[in-house]
């Protein structure tokens, strides 16, 4: 029985020893792939990227496009180049720059591809690509660059770079490898996954001098990349040209939205920068220089600066008085200058003509009115009471908390709460008398230029809005996904935005009549934004026509002085553009006028 056994293993022993000759005679004889891949040396892995998606304007104009150039890649265990000096020659580097590049290859890893040199261009490929192939272990691979046939909406667009090492790690899907691109902010990282496409990947016989010699098993490993969806925006290409134009040479932002779809038509950041900066081999010292400016061209005003509101607040109070039944369009109040300043010769007028002039004590009255209602018996408790409540009517006005719209890093702004007082005054240590600078769109209080456009729009649309955005939908190759927003009602009556509208429509008819437009009814606010540091800021915000409105926007213009100048001129001509499509020449004072800085004449 033993000696059996002894016969079994030595017969297992020697099947196993044939299936290993047949199938090394297979692998060295038979099958002519792992000769030839043996007399080759190399099985290149090219990564084949794909078309990043287009970016287009709401009328179908292409904002951003992609370009071709070619990455070099190295194998460092691969890499043969007997003339270094004339190899360098040929990507204008230095012999120290040559050594910590192959340095740095090196740690990333000895036999797998890493950046050598990024985005050469085709002129530049074009001159190098014969002599590249002599010096073995050298890879062109082919990717594109975003391009921009305008230079405008740079911080809306956003930028692509290189994944960082911080975003590979939180990378759950292992998508991203290194040296891929990714959306770093506006709609290109908000959008990232729509945009991206899929990578790709071919294996390719590559022989000694580095000249392909065909695919590797006819392809049946190959994947072929696919392309990213086309986006679709809301920008209006041609007023955001003009937006930008007006805002040129000036610190501040603009935001302009249709009332009824909540689509963004423009959104100007001044000063901006060209995108095409961020967008190619000197990426990085351009973004150093960017960051490095002192009008931080990369901070995106209309979605992140806060402002306090100003007078353009008064039309808030007005709605929430109004709902609340605290005030009717015909309360009157005297324009009591003892306890508060005041502009313009007005003494005893009821909400309208509040609006109207901007009045200052008619709404620290009505702002007490709103706070203290004897809902207890201590002025403490009630100013508490009354505060609460008014947080939950500018939560449902868009303020104090983000409104959704879809770039990145949006700010909320700032509506103080109860619990905001009692951290600096204790626990009834503070009444309305403490907080009443809030009744005119001062003291704490915190607004973004996109909540304030937002505002505009909520009174376009007599009491609701759509949450704000840049994107209408998805381009793909079976069809459009329109993406659909939410609508949020804000619990105000439509009726009482009667009154509010109609002075509005007054106020351009009078102390805003440089946003005038002929034939098209603008109805707006001014707001001289107080800045301790230097001159005021001049704001404005509006909407047209008053009936079935097609725009709302907000202006704010830094250090410029009264709402009523420069940001309501500006406001008027990009009403007229978009409105009527051009700028009549009879108007040509008012953008001479914006363009010149003759505002600031006043301010000296």
């Amino acid at each position: 029985m033993i000696e059996n056994r002894k016969y079994y293993v030595q017969t297992i022993f020697i099947v196993i020893g044939i299936i290993f000759l047949i199938k090394l005679f297979s692998i060295q004889v038979m099958d002519s792939r792992y000769k030839l891949a043996a007399e080759n040396n190399v099985i290149n892995k090219v990564i084949e990227y794909p078309y990043r998606g287009l970016i287009y304007d709401r009328n179908n104009k292409i904002i951003v496009h992609n370009t071709p150039v070619y990455d070099i890649m190295v194998v460092p265990k691969e890499v043969e180049v007997a003339d270094t000096i004339r190899f360098c020659s040929l990507f204008d580097i230095t012999k120290e720059e040559f050594e910590a590049k192959i340095l740095a290859a090196k740690k990333y890893s000895y036999i797998k591809q890493s950046l050598f040199f990024p985005q050469v261009n085709n002129e530049e490929f074009a001159r190098i690509q014969d002599d590249l192939v002599e010096y073995k272990g050298f890879y062109p691979v082919a990717r594109t660059i975003r391009s921009y046939p305008e230079p405008v909406l740079a911080n809306g667009l956003g930028y692509i770079g290189e994944v960082s090492k911080n975003q590979l790690a939180k990378d759950t899907t292992n998508y991203y490898k290194s040296g891929d691109y990714i959306g770093i902010s506006g709609l290109e990282a908000a959008y990232e996954k729509e945009l991206r496409g899929k990578r790709g990947v071919k294996y390719k016989l590559v022989n000694v001098r580095g000249i392909e010699k065909g695919s590797f098993n006819d392809g049946a490993f190959d994947s072929a990349s696919v392309p990213g969806n086309n986006l679709v925006s809301s920008i209006d290409l041609e007023l955001q040209k003009y937006a930008e134009f007006l805002m040129k040479d000036k610190v501040g932002s603009i935001v302009a939205i249709e009332p009824a779809t909540g689509e963004i038509l423009a959104l100007v950041n001044s000063p901006s920068y060209d995108p095409g900066l961020l967008a190619g081999r000197k990426y990085s010292s351009n973004f150093q220089a960017l960051s490095q400016d002192t009008l931080k061209p990369l901070f995106n005003r209309p979605v992140m600066a806060t402002y306090r509101p100003g007078s353009v607040f008064k039309l808030v109070q007005s709605l929430v008085a109004l709902q609340e039944g605290v005030i009717t369009p015909g309360t009157r109040i005297v324009c009591n200058r003892g306890i508060i300043n005041c502009h313009g010769a007005h003494t005893n007028e009821d909400l309208h003509g509040a609006i109207k002039f901007s009045c200052n004590p008619y709404f620290y009255q009505t702002f007490r009115k709103i706070i203290n209602q004897g809902k207890a018996p201590k002025m403490n408790v009630d100013s508490r009471i009354g505060l609460s409540m008014w947080d939950e009517y500018l939560d449902r006005l868009g303020f104090g908390r983000t409104l959704g719209v879809d770039i990145p890093n949006e700010k909320g702004g700032l509506v103080p709460k109860p619990s905001y007082y009692n951290r600096y005054y204790g626990e009834g240590g503070w009444n309305f008398y403490t907080i009443y600078s809030l009744s005119i769109g001062e003291g704490e209080l915190l607004t973004t230029p996109l909540q304030v456009a937002n505002l505009a729009a909520i009174l376009a649309n007599r009491g609701y809005f759509i949450a704000p955005h840049l994107a209408r939908g998805i381009d793909t190759p079976d069809a459009f996904l329109k993406i659909n927003y939410k609508r949020e009602d804000t619990g105000i009556d439509a009726e009482h935005f009667t009154t509010v509208v109609d002075a509005m429509a007054e106020i351009v008819d009078g102390t805003a009549r440089i946003a005038k437009v002929k034939d098209v009814e603008i109805c707006g606010k001014t707001g001289t934004v107080e800045n301790k540091n230097s001159f005021d800021h001049s704001a404005f915000m509006a909407f047209a026509p008053k009936e079935n409105p097609k725009i709302a926007l907000s202006v704010y213009v830094e250090n410029a002085g009264w709402g009523g100048g420069v940001a309501a001129a500006i406001s008027g001509l990009l009403i007229e553009k978009y409105v009527k499509g051009e700028v009549a020449a009879n108007r040509e004072w008012v953008e001479n006028y914006v363009m010149t800085k003759a505002y600031l004449n006043n301010l000296k």
